[in-house]
């Protein structure tokens, strides 16, 4: 493309002028053109032309830097001039790997917290799948890393999938903390898109930023055929592993391996990021990277250590970090010995006769019926009914059941008897909940608003049976005691957990099923967690105790089991080898990290299956546990170890974090200095805009004017403006306040605004700033006779501060640099940085202006030897660029033949093992050999436009700086 559409350059199309955000190569050969307003007309307003289209209509003209025509600032302190420049300084896009707007966002950000975005940003293009363990904070890493993207250009466009119960949790996050405007389209949000835009036309269009439950993708025909049309700039899968495949390719992975093509950037988010089975994690890998692995059954480390693509710690990793931050957690451990009712249960239990294909069966599938009943038993009296019934039901249905059949429903007919002398007052565990909920050493207060409490089951049914009695024994009303499972729909679900982290909702207890343990935050005002039953899977554990356990948890986490106990010996076992479970999750917790590397199936259905199949098979407590031992070598996590980058292992210190963040060069002391003197000019001309601003509290009120407004139609309803008036707040604490205080609201969203680059009115007021200055113009400054004035000009007559950028040819700003042009007697002196030079101006103090009128022939007639200076100080820059990165291209593209060449030999093998007819085998061959060829030929395109740049630079005069006495 031609380097004159660079972002940042000013074109003038059908007679208004833009500024250009983005150039993306169009179809027709020319380009997509993502531009804002400036002039009057289409001030605060966004479009997109297509060049080939323009350009035949002659209504395309990119500005020539050696026309801009001079306009001499006659306003006090050359402030207008100022606040041009300082707009101009921060449309500068950073091209480096370095945090220069994350760590600034409405959060108190721990080194580690960093470290994906740092690894991300060595790529060439982002891809990552943040693996950190159940409650560090991921949502916050993935902000980040988007809000430097969005920093650098890259992040206009935003897809995020998540479950249905956590979308509005990660809207809010995304909002709240890094002011990302994503739109949530659940089932009512779906049914607003549909009431406003027509119906031929593409939602993920209408909406730049949006969320969106995968589900929900999964089963809509229609948005699916729009996201096939549509393009991001970044996407997120959140809780990842559930787009992995799975032995079968699923609807989940098959939408998920749509979406991975969609977009330069894919960021996935997962504790638990594989099964175990290699297969399952390439597909993860090879929808970061197509060409990551040539057999997904078997890969190794030095096949591709270098890509970065995965990022994985534990607590044990980052404690030293957040001490702060993470409280240690306090487990009780609550033993009970079971009723003599319970005790005949399960005698009963173990007294049937299981049958398996119609005969009795003391083998290991007979023996697995028995194990599923009782692992309903475990649970509830209430739960093992339901199970016991449905047992029987689905014998009696049969047609011809056999005589071992009817023994075994007899059998379960007189359990089932046994289970309903089990009442409420003989359920030990249910009598032991009482007395802990009513203890003095427990603490809990059910009129304590700030002191919820989240009971974990796995059985819907003892959900329901515990929803009702709790309300019964305890006297709590119906509205204070919620279930929350994976069945309910998307909007029941997330105002089921606002209403738990709301101070001023009547909900004191939420009962939970491991369903609903992924990913939600319960840990606002709950710290207590009380498991009812145990659970079957390592896994499960740590999802649990991760709803309270987290980052940001400001009270010490109380982790309490029931721990039923029999006198039966092989009921007895069997309870022990639950216990086995918990103490291996808390030696994870303390130690290891990865509760999966005991039982090494990362899947938490398949650790169940091992644990029903110990118990099936009469394994011996001890043997259980001696068989289920950590691994010494990478923990025990060798799959996931091929992908850690060794080099980005360890995780940077305080002192190695601000070593990786850049503060922006700024004219202002702060973002709040720089708003307020932006609103005061802009009204001191016209009256741009009602407001009042608080310094001691760095908090602006105004009125939305109509273009500002205009602007939040496309963002989401919930940060629209509240009673026609937006609140900015560049005070972090204050804002923090304002969050917590939010969830006490009716709607659960602050009023304040975070004031700081990223908020729209901030936006907004840079391009109204820029629209100040005239078409092509650049402000002229006459600075008085000073010793600092003196010192910075060196004797020079005149400087002109002079942006020049290169792109790369995917339109990306790769080399953005500032010059001061120092000019006398009407030729170049030098070319100096322009930050030092401002430095030394002190520009960021108000110097007195005498406006005093003076030539600017002068300074016209420098134009384009100055221009010819900085484009010879850009070529400069673009040889060394490219020879640095010549080599890198080369190396790359290598290797990408090289792995090609191994996925193609890989694919011949298969075949070669296959017992295909030969004319399938060809078919097959050419259908895969085709994809490989696509995809490499792809990634190859990818990777030159990426580290290949335009040799013509776009250059523009920001300003021009001369003696008022000239």
């Amino acid at each position: 493309m031609s380097a004159l559409y660079a972002p940042g350059a000013r074109v003038v199309i059908r007679d208004c002028e833009w500024i250009v955000r983005r150039a993306d190569p169009s179809d027709d050969g020319g380009y997509v053109l993502t531009v804002d307003g400036l002039s009057e007309l289409v001030n605060g307003k966004s479009a997109r032309f297509l060049t080939r289209l323009e350009e035949q209509a002659d209504a395309i003209r990119v500005l020539d830097p050696a026309q801009t025509r001079f306009e001499q600032d006659l306003s006090p302190g050359f402030e207008k001039s100022r606040l041009f420049i300082e707009t101009q300084l921060r449309q500068i896009t950073p091209a480096d790997d370095k945090i220069h707007l994350g760590h600034k966002a409405a959060m108190d950000p721990v080194p580690y917290q960093l470290d994906p975005a740092l690894q991300a940003l060595k790529q060439n293009r982002q891809r990552i799948l943040i693996a950190d363990a159940v409650g560090l904070g991921k949502t916050l890493e993935a902000g980040i890393l988007m809000t430097e993207l969005m920093r650098r250009g890259r992040g206009k466009r935003i897809l995020v999938l998540t479950l249905k119960s956590m979308m509005t949790q990660f809207q809010k996050e995304m909002w709240n903390r890094f002011t990302i405007p994503l739109t949530r389209l659940d089932s009512a949000g779906l049914q607003r898109v549909r009431n406003h835009i027509p119906g031929n036309h593409n939602p993920f269009y209408y909406y730049d930023k949006s969320i969106i439950s995968i589900d929900t993708l999964k089963q809509d025909n229609e948005y699916r055929r729009h996201l096939e049309q549509a393009y991001w700039d970044i996407i997120v899968i959140d809780e990842a592993h559930n787009v992995a495949e799975r032995g079968s390719s699923s609807q989940r992975a098959k939408l998920a391996q749509l979406l991975a093509g969609r977009s330069d950037t894919l960021i996935m988010l997962s504790a638990t990021p594989h099964d175990g089975k290699a297969r399952s994690f390439a597909s993860l890998m090879n929808m970061l990277d197509p060409t990551a692995i040539t057999d997904p059954d078997d890969y190794v480390r030095d096949d591709f250590s270098d890509k970065g693509l995965v990022i994985r710690r534990f607590k044990k990793d980052i404690r030293d970090q957040v001490k702060q931050e993470f409280k240690e957690r306090v487990v009780n451990d609550v033993y009970l010995h079971a009723s003599p009712e319970e005790e005949a249960a399960y005698q009963y239990l173990l007294d049937v006769p299981f049958t398996y294909r119609g005969e009795h069966s003391q083998s290991r599938n007979g023996q697995l019926v028995r194990i599923g009943l009782q692992k309903a038993i475990f649970s509830s009296p209430a739960a093992a009914q339901v199970s016991v019934q449905q047992r029987i039901k689905k014998l009696e249905s049969k047609p011809d059941i056999s005589p071992d059949e009817k023994v075994e429903v007899q059998s379960l007919h007189s359990l089932l008897l046994a289970l309903a002398k089990i009442t409420p007052q003989q359920f030990n565990k249910y009598q032991h909940l009482l007395t802990l909920l009513g203890s003095k050493a427990f603490g809990w207060k059910k009129n304590d608003t700030d002191d919820r409490l989240v009971i974990f089951s796995e059985r819907i049914e003892t959900l329901n049976w515990l929803h009702g009695q709790l309300q019964q024994d305890i006297g709590l009303k119906d509205d204070a005691v919620r279930i929350l499972h994976g069945g309910m729909s998307d909007i029941e679900q997330q105002e089921i957990v606002e209403a738990f982290g709301k101070p001023e909702s009547k909900l004191r207890v939420l009962l939970c099923s491991d369903v609903a343990s992924e990913g939600i935050n319960l840990h606002y005002l709950s710290h207590r967690l009380v498991h009812f039953d145990l659970p079957w899977s390592l896994m499960v554990f740590q999802q649990r105790n991760g709803r309270v356990d987290r980052y940001g948890q400001e009270q010490t986490p109380v982790i309490t089991y029931l721990i039923n106990q029999s006198d039966n010996p092989q009921v007895r076992g069997d309870q022990r080898i639950l216990e086995i479970l918990k103490d291996k999750d808390e030696q994870a917790y303390k130690n290891i990290g990865d509760p999966a590397t005991f039982m090494k199936v990362h899947d938490a259905e398949a650790e169940e299956a091992l644990t029903m199949d110990a118990m099936a098979a009469g394994t011996a407590a001890a043997d259980f546990d001696a068989q289920y031992q950590a691994d010494d070598s990478n923990e025990g996590d060798d799959l996931l170890a091929l992908f850690l980058n060794p080099d980005a292992a360890a995780p940077v210190t305080s002192e190695q974090a601000e070593q990786h963040t850049v503060e922006r060069y700024s004219l202002f002391d702060n973002d709040f200095d720089f708003a307020r003197q932006a609103l005061e000019a802009l009204n001191r001309e016209q009256q741009v805009v009602s407001c009042s601003i608080n310094r001691e509290r760095q908090t602006i009120t105004l009125t939305p004017p109509d273009d500002l407004e205009y602007r939040f139609r496309f963002l989401p309803p919930e940060i629209s403006p509240q009673d026609g008036s937006l609140v900015l707040t560049a005070d972090k604490q204050r804002f923090e306040e304002e969050i917590r205080r939010s969830r006490q609201d009716e709607n659960a969203w602050p009023k304040l605004h975070y004031l700081w680059p990223q908020h729209p009115a901030i936006q907004w007021l840079q391009d109204r700033l820029l629209a100040q200055v005239a078409r092509h113009s650049a402000p002229v400054l006459a600075l008085p006779e000073s010793p600092q004035v003196t010192q910075a000009m060196q004797g020079a007559d005149s400087v002109f501060l002079v942006s020049g950028l290169i792109p790369n040819r995917k339109a990306h700003p790769v080399i953005w640099q500032w010059f001061a042009v120092r000019c006398s007697a009407g030729a170049v002196l030098d070319v100096q940085t322009a930050e030092d030079w401002l430095s030394n101006l002190q520009l960021n103090t108000r110097l007195p202006n005498r406006a005093e009128p003076i030539s600017l022939a002068p300074l016209e007639a420098l134009r384009q030897p100055v221009i010819s200076a900085v484009s010879a100080q850009m070529a400069q820059l673009q040889q060394a660029f490219s020879a640095a990165r010549q080599p890198e291209l080369e190396q790359q593209l290598a290797g990408l033949q090289v792995l090609k060449g191994r996925q193609l030999q890989q694919l011949d093998l298969q075949l070669q093992g296959s017992g295909q007819a030969e004319h399938f085998k060809l078919a097959r061959r050419e259908e895969r050999s085709a994809r490989i060829e696509q995809i490499f030929a792809d990634y190859q395109t990818w990777v030159r436009d990426t580290l290949s740049i335009e040799p013509v630079p776009f250059i523009q005069i920001i300003a021009a700086f001369t003696r008022a006495s000239a």
